[in-house]
């Protein structure tokens, strides 16, 4: 095989009910890591390849079982935003992520994978839909879902809920977001906090236990799904008394699936999709 060039580095774009993503590998010959200037690069729409964010992982060693029998940590997980600002998580990453490295060979199907995020330890499994497919099916342990306080970060909605799911988000109960000018509050709410907020515009149904939403996220813009928002929405609809623990999150992007456990965590089950793999100038 030829070598690639040092000033090159090889891209995976997948992605999560829409929301994509550019995924590096590190084999051991990136001469640098991405910075800000590469992300913003590579995730322009227009001059680049396109994508809400670029990911960063990498194969670490597998400690020993621990208490509960979980396996140690496989792969590392670091994000940028599209404008090149760092965020903590990504569910939607996450299944991207495991997606890269299953067709890598890093990971088998059905293993319980450990990930280490900046917002700490999670874990996913994940198998193919089919044979040689470049559709996948992942579930993520989301890790701590803490619900804040209620919020007027803006007169808009019916009741705002900070959420913390290792990142920021205010939840704002409002009207059929089909009809909510995201494009003109979401930037307004994301500045309500120092360090930003994702903001989700969300409404009761269609259904029992069912969401819908459209989401605002900081440092990309609107997107068409969000994991981490998905289980905010799930959680703040949970908190007011309207759905159960077992939610399912529609977004314009489609339907994940989110279970709110009685200890405090979230898991978030949804598709991952490859779409194509490059190499590209730094």
């Amino acid at each position: 095989m030829t070598a690639r060039p040092a000033d090159q580095i090889t891209v995976t774009k997948l992605h999560g009910l829409g929301n994509d993503f550019l995924v590096v590998l590190d084999r051991g010959d990136l001469s640098s890591e991405p910075d800000a200037d590469l992300v913003r690069k590579l995730c322009d729409r227009h001059v680049g390849i396109g994508a809400d964010g670029l990911i960063l992982g990498r194969r670490l060693a597998v400690e020993a079982s621990g208490t509960g029998g979980h396996l140690g940590a496989r792969l590392s997980f670091r994000l940028w935003n599209a404008d090149g600002s760092e965020a903590e998580m990504s569910g939607n990453g996450m299944r991207c992520l495991a997606h890269a490295a299953l067709d890598e060979g890093w990971i088998v199907e059905d293993e319980l994978v450990g990930v280490i995020t900046p917002a700490g330890r999670r874990e996913v499994t994940l198998r193919r839909s089919g044979p040689g497919s470049d559709l996948t099916w992942a579930t993520v342990d989301m890790g701590p879902v803490k619900v804040g306080g209620e919020e007027s970060r803006c007169n808009v909605g019916h009741g705002q809920l900070l959420v913390d799911v290792g990142n920021p988000h205010l939840v704002v109960l409002g009207p059929d977001p089909e009809t909510v000018d995201v494009a003109g509050l979401g930037p307004v709410l994301e500045a309500t906090d120092p360090a930003g907020l994702n903001v989700e515009f969300v409404t009761l149904g269609p259904g029992p236990d069912a969401v819908t939403m459209r989401v605002w996220e900081r440092g990309v813009g609107e997107t068409s799904a969000c994991g981490t928002g998905s289980c905010a929405a799930a959680a703040a609809l949970h908190h007011w008394g309207r759905v159960g623990r077992a939610v399912t999150v529609h977004q314009p992007g489609g339907a994940a699936a989110v279970e709110l456990r009685a200890d405090g965590t979230a898991t978030l089950a949804g598709p991952s999709a490859r779409i194509a793999t490059c190499s590209v100038d730094r």
